[in-house]
């Protein structure tokens, strides 16, 4: 009886030990601290969010069931559709400009410039300061009476009265995409400036001695290589317009008359501020979509990383 007692604590011990070398295993064991953490702090919260979504619930009434209530509602909401549009055009210029000018200034900074480690300092200054404090800024810098913008350009003879930048619905728009521009190319710059970085400079060289032009080697070397950390930047880009609160809520509130409220005001605006948390809920809910969208994005793109390094899958 002891001599089986002993035997089964072996094979219980060899079994223990082989379950710590096993990398899988213990690959998992490490990850379950974050599993459990974006578990409490991401899956509950969109789990309760899409149930919400489902209810009539208010602040302070828990509500009840009514399936897709709130999701047909918004179908046939004016204000809903106009904000989609709002949100739809707000990421999709801002990204793409965001995209242009911090390519160009990664391949400035790329370069071998004067006090450059100075520059990329300076170019980082719009990321670091607080989202909040860089909105107030601009709303001065807007401001209908003491605008920074409109006094030069009177003083320079262009206009003759002050422009109403976050009075008028379009003014707004391209007012609160500026603001977004300026906040987000140093994260755009600085990451493709990274990997600017990582393509050997022999491959350069030997396209130079080949008498390639600048344009061609950007072309053909530069763009190829860059594309999986243009993928990304881009969705991050993306995610991080598309989603964007701080800087809109801020400066404008969603005004002039909704033209720059985004969807994720507007979900802030009927859920919290009206006490109608089931359809804010939803609008939320209707992000998810555009969200996916940009994630898959990035996937597909990152899948190119396999054909630039020669692999036949």
């Amino acid at each position: 009886m002891a001599v089986e007692m002993h035997s089964s604590d072996q094979s219980a011990a060899r079994a223990g030990w082989r379950l710590r070398d096993n990398r899988d295993w213990l690959g998992a064991l490490f990850m379950l601290p974050a599993a459990a953490i974006l578990l409490v702090f991401l899956a509950y919260p969109l789990g309760l969010g899409f149930w919400l979504g489902l209810t009539d619930a208010k602040i302070g009434e828990a509500g009840h069931f009514i399936g897709w209530g709130n999701f047909v509602s918004l179908a046939h909401d004016a204000v809903f559709w106009l904000v989609v549009f709002n949100t739809t055009f707000y990421t999709v210029v801002a990204s793409v400009v965001k995209f242009a000018l911090g390519l160009y200034l990664a391949l400035l900074l790329n370069e071998r410039l004067p006090f450059k480690s100075l520059l990329r300092a300076f170019v980082l200054l719009p990321f670091v300061v607080p989202t909040v404090l860089s909105a107030i800024a601009f709303w001065w810098i807007y401001d209908s009476q003491f605008s920074i913008i409109s006094w030069v350009l009177i003083r320079l003879g262009l206009i003759h009265r002050y422009i109403d930048f976050l009075g008028e619905p379009w003014n707004a728009r391209w007012a609160v995409i500026a603001a977004n521009i300026w906040r987000g190319i140093p994260f755009v710059a600085i990451t493709l400036l990274a990997g600017l970085q990582t393509i050997s400079p022999s491959l350069y060289e030997a396209a130079t001695l080949d008498g390639v032009t600048a344009w061609q080697r950007f072309r053909h070397i530069t763009l190829p290589l860059l594309t999986p950390i243009i993928a990304v930047v881009m969705t991050f880009s993306v995610l991080l317009t598309f989603t964007d609160f701080q800087l809109i809520y801020t400066i404008t509130g969603g005004g002039p008359i909704n033209a720059t409220h985004l969807m994720a005001t507007l979900s802030f605006q009927r859920a919290i501020t009206g006490g109608y948390l089931g359809e804010g809920a939803a609008i939320a809910d209707a992000m998810v979509p555009f969200l996916l969208a940009a994630i898959l994005f990035s996937y597909f793109g990152l899948q190119r990383r396999r054909w630039q390094q020669g692999s036949a899958d």
